[in-house]
């Protein structure tokens, strides 16, 4: 079994396992979103094409429409981030202050 730095749960959430390797949330041609141990925001940076390049910058890219996540593009994503809190990762208010949101304060 491989040890994952997330977990899927349901139809539409990731919850973050490791505090050292940053998620890159990649869903079809939408903004990238980063998973730190402190948040969430857009990523702008260049996405690691190889597994090895994201492993040596301390990152796993997820993409959402590979077959072993979720199979399709999603318009909404929930995810358990490492401070304690929910977001809501909104696809259809990309470009606008709602995109990334808080969606509940402590889910433990």
């Amino acid at each position: 079994m491989l040890d994952k730095n997330f977990i899927t749960s349901g139809r539409n959430t990731i919850i973050h396992k490791i505090r050292k390797i940053d998620l890159i949330i990649v869903n079809g041609a939408h903004q990238p979103v980063i998973v730190t141990y402190n948040g969430l925001a857009p990523y702008n940076g260049v996405i690691p094409r190889k597994k090895s390049e994201a492993k040596k910058a301390y990152q796993e890219v997820i993409d959402l429409t590979s077959i072993d996540i979720f199979g399709e593009e999603k318009k909404l994503v929930f995810v358990q981030a490492l401070d304690n809190k929910e977001y809501k990762i909104d696809y259809t208010k990309e470009d606008t202050p709602v995109f990334i949101k808080i969606h509940q304060e402590n889910y433990i």
